[in-house]
């Protein structure tokens, strides 16, 4: 049963921005915690972004400022707008649901987890 479908990557120059959408059903939608990890080419995953409901919002230190989470409840989808994106943001997105755990960067606080969604940024 598909819990977390991510869609909106693709390849973009320096300073250009996307938005990325992460559609939740069955268990996964309704979660009071979802949040977008990402992982870069040869490291590991890491937490970029979190809201609680809708909203309260979290973020790692490299998206302050840059990035923008946040969920339609009635649609069931969370979404990422991320602006001014450099050659660093490149990395395969995550969508995650249902944090079990304290810290919301965690990779294992999450208990559900889509299949992620490719973002190129191009200098």
């Amino acid at each position: 049963q598909v819990q977390l479908v991510e869609s909106g990557g693709g390849s973009v120059q320096a300073g250009g921005s996307l938005r990325l959408s992460c559609a939740a059903s069955g268990y996964a939608a309704g979660s009071a915690w979802m949040a977008w990890f990402r992982q870069p080419p040869g490291k590991e995953r890491e937490g970029v972004a979190a809201i609680y409901l809708d909203t309260r919002t979290y973020y790692a230190d490299s998206a302050k400022g840059r990035f923008t989470i946040s969920r339609d409840s009635a649609k069931d989808t969370l979404y990422l707008q991320m602006n001014s994106l450099t050659p660093e943001d490149t990395a395969t997105y995550y969508c995650a649901a249902d944090k079990r755990s304290i810290d919301w960067y965690q990779e294992s606080a999450y208990r559900f987890w889509g299949q992620g969604t490719q973002v190129t940024v191009s200098s």
